[in-house]
């Protein structure tokens, strides 16, 4: 594969070069450039503020926008100390132990390899943030991608970080945590045996991750530490703010039609997973405030999430390559809701 490098320099002789630059680089006569500011912005925004004060003081003191600050803050304050735990922890992996170790304790055989994998996530935690660079890193250095892609699938959804957020989500309710671990490392013991059996070489295309490279151990556990948090925490608000306007804004009755369906309530709430793509730390307490919704409904919503959201597709695509995620994350869609229904009709 050869990399193409975009030529950006200046035609003719380095002389010319530099004056063309230099004349680029100098401003027009009469003209002043000025960028906006931190203060800039700050400035402005106490300038509205100060205009429309009496306007945000009526919004702030509606009922609806009360209750919809009260879930906000009350989903993100609980879920805020299991992500930053999961992140460190992710970190620290990523940083400090070898993907060598992963392939000697592995078994030889790539179908004997998947649930020994799959299982291995229970040890290791970690968002699914952090599992897609230590699968890709699992492959490069030999391990059968079966394996590489069950552990992708099972660290996010079944390591002690997640499952006791959920216990702490779903308080007296352990049939929840137990239905979550087994709907989630059934979904990745699959995937990796229909790999074994469907997968194809030619569909894998390793790409780089610089962050992850080079540079001392402490070095990447502050670049995975923080690439991670930014990342998962951004997406914890916006699922946040989206659990919160739709117990806020959506009709009542509208939910609780939608809930009365069984399949329609489990799909949507899959879909709802997977353009929310939050992190697997925080999204029991999003699934816990649905409480419209059926027990395997927002099951559905913690294992399918977990193990495809649209951010997972791009890490994906980035670290596999696209002919890869193009045909992993639909089966692994249909694979983690067959699994939620099938759990969620037996244990719940």
């Amino acid at each position: 594969m050869r990399t193409v490098y975009e030529d950006t320099s200046v035609a003719g002789t380095p002389a010319q070069s530099s004056e063309a630059v230099r004349a680029a680089d100098k401003p027009e006569p009469g003209r002043r450039r000025r960028r906006v500011g931190a203060l800039d912005l700050l400035i402005v925004g106490l300038l509205i503020v100060l205009i429309g004060q009496r306007f945000f003081i009526d919004l702030l003191s509606h009922p609806a926008l009360q209750t919809w600050s009260t879930i906000f803050v009350s989903i993100t304050v609980q879920a805020l100390p299991f992500l930053v735990f999961g992140v460190v922890l992710s970190a620290a992996i990523a940083a400090f132990v070898p993907p060598s170790a992963f392939s000697r304790a592995l078994p030889r055989r790539p179908a004997l390899a998947v649930p020994v994998a799959g299982a291995a996530g229970m040890v290791l935690p970690g968002c699914e943030c952090a599992s897609v660079p230590v699968a890709g890193g699992l492959v490069a250095r030999g391990v059968a991608p079966a394996a590489a892609f069950a552990f992708l699938l099972a660290a996010p959804a079944i390591n002690p970080v997640v499952l006791t957020a959920t216990a702490v989500a779903f308080p007296q309710q352990p049939e929840v945590v137990f239905a979550r671990f087994l709907a989630s490392l059934a979904t990745s013991v699959v995937m990796g045996w229909l790999w074994v059996r469907f997968g194809r070489g030619e569909w894998l295309r390793m790409v780089r991750r610089p962050h992850l490279e080079g540079g001392s151990k402490w070095e990447v556990f502050r670049l995975s530490m923080q690439h991670d948090f930014l990342h998962a925490g951004g997406f914890l608000v916006v699922g946040g703010l989206t659990a919160a306007t739709l117990n806020v804004v959506v009709p009542r009755s509208v939910l609780d039609a939608v809930a009365e369906q069984p399949w329609l309530s489990v799909l949507l709430l899959a879909a709802l997973a997977v353009v929310l793509a939050i992190c697997s730390e925080a999204d029991a307490f999003v699934a816990a405030s649905l409480s419209q919704f059926s027990m395997t409904a927002r099951l559905a919503f913690m294992v399918v999430g977990p193990a495809v959201d649209v951010k997972l597709i791009a890490l994906q695509a980035g670290t596999f390559g696209r002919a890869f995620a193009l045909r992993f994350a639909p089966a692994t869609l249909v694979t983690a809701v067959l699994a939620s229904v099938l759990v969620g009709w037996w244990l719940l």
